[in-house]
């Protein structure tokens, strides 16, 4: 299975952190990458401060990412381009 652009694998998952412009702008992120989450029923840990959100994606039942992490991962990656395309237009 291919590792999503620019993602690490460490530790037995996918990792990625995004910045964006300020905390409405991460938590509004947040909430769509929880939504398609739970449609997806496959849920990230996930770390919030202030602008900055964290991801490691794994299957704890395999203990390692599947195809699973990888489709969420796409997903939070497609939503991270389209929110920081949002904060462009705003600048």
């Amino acid at each position: 299975m291919e590792t999503p652009a620019a993602r690490a694998h460490q530790d037995g998952a996918y990792t990625r952190e995004f910045v964006f412009a300020d905390f409405a702008e991460a938590f509004g992120f947040l909430a769509e990458v929880a939504l398609h989450a739970e449609k997806m029923d496959h849920h990230p840990e996930f770390t919030s401060v202030w602008n900055r959100v964290q991801f490691r994606l794994t299957s704890h039942d395999e203990g390692r990412p599947t195809e699973r992490d990888r489709d969420l991962a796409m997903v939070i990656d497609r939503l991270a381009l389209k929110a920081l395309g949002r904060a462009d237009r705003k600048n």
